[in-house]
C-alpha cells in the first residue's frame, strides 16, 4: 500500500489515479489516514456508492440479522408465491 502526506500530494488527481495499479494510495494528515485513493474493477458507478453507503450497508446487515433468526424462503418459494399472487398468470398446477 502507497502513502503519501497531504503536504506532499501536489499533482493532479488524475496522476495518481492512472499510477494505482493494483493497490490504494492512502493520504494522511500528521501520519493519520484520512482518505484513500482505490482501484476498481468490475464495479460501476452505482455499484460503489452503494458499496461505501452507511445508511446501505446498515439496511444489508439488518436484512442479513433477520434472516439468520427468522429464516427465509427459496427461491422457488418466491416464484410460487408471486404465480398465485397474480391475476394475470394462469394456474400452474
Amino acid at each position: 500500500m502507497k502513502r503519501i502526506d497531504i503536504g506532499d500530494a501536489t499533482h493532479p488527481l488524475a496522476e495518481y489515479a492512472r499510477e494505482l495499479h493494483d493497490e490504494p494510495l492512502v493520504v494522511t494528515l500528521g501520519g493519520k489516514p484520512v482518505a484513500a485513493l482505490m482501484p476498481v474493477e468490475n464495479a460501476d458507478v452505482e455499484t460503489v456508492s452503494l458499496s461505501t453507503d452507511p445508511k446501505f450497508l446498515a439496511l444489508i446487515e439488518r436484512s442479513r440479522v433477520r434472516l439468520r433468526t427468522e429464516g427465509g424462503v427459496t427461491s422457488e418459494e418466491l416464484r410460487r408465491r408471486l404465480l398465485e399472487a397474480s391475476p394475470d398468470q394462469p394456474s400452474r398446477k
